[in-house]
């Protein structure tokens, strides 16, 4: 329970961090992640999902297509999705996307009230590098660990 334990303590931390959610894509191979952790309201989370807005995110899209860090302001988002999410205060953000040991790992931390510092993505870039690590072989989970690393992917929301 202890790798658990540290999972929580580092999913926390990115939250307090990013006070309007995050979305956080671990271990992506191909298309689908083998974790995936959302903490945006349950409003948003209907709506961009009821519109199929996934295939029109530029966060998703840069994730997919780059490495590093860049803020949300500088995105190019055709589709107006981030003024859609700016309707559900998730007005300031940034996404950090890595590869390591052939897996992508990607997220989205969103903020309501400013941009983000670049010490702060900084800070979050290093959480969720952790947190990749610490969940890059689940062969070293029991069975019962990874089944609650993926209930709380399905059952994490914001506050």
């Amino acid at each position: 329970m202890k790798g658990q334990d540290s999972i929580s303590t580092l999913l926390a931390k990115l939250h307090a961090a990013s006070p309007a959610g995050f979305a956080i894509a671990l271990h992506v191979r191909f298309t689908a992640p083998r974790y995936l952790f959302q903490s945006y309201a349950k409003e948003w989370l209907d709506t961009y999902s009821r519109e199929g807005l996934v295939l029109h995110d530029p966060v998703v899209r840069w994730g997919f297509t780059h490495e590093g860090t860049i803020r949300w302001s500088a995105l190019d988002d055709p589709a107006g999705v981030m003024d859609r999410a700016a309707a559900h205060g998730l007005r300031h953000g940034a996404v950090v996307a890595f590869v390591r040991d052939g897996s992508r790992t990607m997220a989205g931390f969103a903020r309501g009230d400013r941009e983000l510092t670049d010490d702060e993505i900084a800070t979050l870039k290093r959480i969720l590098e952790d947190l990749h690590d610490l969940t890059g072989t689940v062969e070293t989970f029991s069975p019962d660990v990874h089944m609650t690393l993926k209930q709380m992917s399905i059952y994490l929301t914001h506050g």
